[in-house]
């Protein structure tokens, strides 16, 4: 649905201080892209949309345009019309200039929805759910990193200078509460600025590094409205940290022996009337949630190269880190890929924990909600759940590696009957290109090592 000019007209009347309207939209890597239009022009936006390439949906993460399936240059970079989100146009408390943002979404130029949008493919994705009488119940969860904005002499990142002692932060103390104090100004603008933007945050945690931490979002009952509740949120940490002195960093793995940046997926699966199907009464849940487990364990090795999109991402997974290592499950235990949290059962859900902070979210949600529904339709079994530590040993059959796990996406057999073939053909042309071109650059450890 496209928003009316209506929308923009009331707004723009109650704030008549706004001047820039920026238009925006989350490409295959996650990264914000748009346009930014005066006060005077908005109304233009509203009523014809944005002429905007398609292949801006398949840039690679430096922003190179890799002509992925003859998208790009082979084409002649045809134009789409990117129209406004209802509902998303928010002040945007960070900028230095009053501005407003808005969600657009890509169409075809008849105005019928493009594949090419991550956010269209976790709405196909979500109504064969719903067709199917499964309405999900969503939230992610996303770990960050404050960090000095100046980096270190090889490039890589600092720590960042604590607020309240003016020293380099050295503290690990997960749950900390003196850490939470000690970034409260970044932390409140935090809150302020999610809640001016209608991001369902509600909860900060220190987690376990300095300078790292996780926000919490609500639940809701629309798995795009929860994917664009993270991509916001992170379009948010990334603009107020600014506003502080810091950078913020979603990377998976910026630090080599410091804890990793994870995106957290929870998910139930409810009736018409809005009952819990996860739910039967038992601490370990309903048989349903039992076929969902089994189908993310029969997914995840072909959903590697979307929850762990870049060759950073990979460093992250170990044994004996939190971090999963192997398609397991278990109730309330965070060594397993997909935990059952304790709480009372009209809660009951899924926790996906194999994902990094910078996976792309309309993505990773659109796979794991994939996943769920083909073990509930197979009626999969997933095995029995997994007591103690389920983080030793690395599973060898899922994929460790980029290309190991670009291999298993491109042979993928479930995926592309939820995601699209031919979506996730472009996704696996434009990061294998991505691969290839950071495969090229000779580091500085090689020439440390072999010269």
């Amino acid at each position: 649905m496209k928003a009316g000019v209506e929308e923009l007209t009331s707004f723009l009347a109650d704030h008549p201080d706004v001047e820039y309207v920026d238009a925006i939209l989350f490409d295959l890597c996650g990264i914000v892209r748009g346009k930014r239009y005066p006060r005077q022009d908005a109304k233009g936006l509203y009523e014809n949309g944005m002429q905007i390439p398609f292949s801006v949906f398949l840039l690679d993460v430096t922003g190179d345009c890799p002509d992925a399936g003859g998208r790009g240059f082979s084409d002649g970079d045809p134009d789409g019309i990117a129209v406004p989100v209802p509902g998303t146009l928010k002040r945007v408390p960070w900028a230095r200039v009053p501005s407003a943002q808005v969600l657009l979404t890509m169409t075809e130029q008849d105005g019928s929805a493009s594949f090419l949008d991550p956010r269209v493919v976790l709405q196909g994705v979500e109504k064969r759910l719903r067709d199917d009488g499964l309405h999900p119940v969503t939230a992610l969860e996303l770990e960050f990193y404050l960090i000095d904005r100046e980096r270190m002499s090889d490039g890589g990142p600092q720590f960042p200078i604590a607020p309240d002692t003016g020293q380099r932060d050295k503290n690990t103390q997960v749950y900390g509460m003196w850490e939470i104090e000690s970034y409260a100004a970044v932390l409140r603008d935090i809150e302020y600025a999610c809640n001016v933007q209608g991001v369902p945050c509600y909860t900060a945690s220190s987690e376990y590094a300095p300078g790292q931490f996780e926000v919490n979002l609500r639940h809701v009952s629309d798995g795009v409205a929860a994917a664009d509740h993270a991509s916001l949120l992170k379009r948010v940490v990334m603009g107020v940290a600014e506003k502080h002195g810091f950078e913020a960093t979603f990377m998976s793995k910026p630090f080599t022996h410091m804890a990793g940046n994870g995106l957290h997926i929870h998910l139930s699966l409810c009736d018409e009337q809005g009952n819990n199907l996860f739910d039967d009464g038992s601490d370990t849940g309903s048989e349903m949630l039992r076929w969902a487990i089994g189908g993310m364990q029969a997914t995840m090795a072909e959903g590697m190269a979307l929850f762990s999109p870049n060759a950073n991402g990979y460093r992250r997974f170990a044994p004996n880190l939190y971090v999963p290592v192997g398609r397991t499950w278990g109730v309330n235990n965070r060594s397993v890929a997909f935990r059952v949290p304790a709480g009372a059962g009209p809660t009951r859900r899924v926790e996906h924990r194999v994902c990094g902070a910078d996976a792309n979210p309309y993505l990773a949600l659109a796979a794991v909600m994939a996943g769920a529904h083909h073990g509930i339709t197979s009626r999969i079994d997933p095995g029995p759940a997994n007591t103690g530590n389920a983080g030793e040993h690395l599973d060898p059959d899922v994929p460790w590696t980029w290309r190991s796990a670009l291999a298993r996406l491109e042979g993928a057999e479930v995926l592309p009957g939820y995601l699209g073939a031919e979506y996730l053909g472009l996704y696996h042309a434009t990061k294998t290109a991505e691969l290839e071109k950071f495969q090229s650059v000779i580091t500085p450890h090689e020439f440390a090592w072999y010269l």
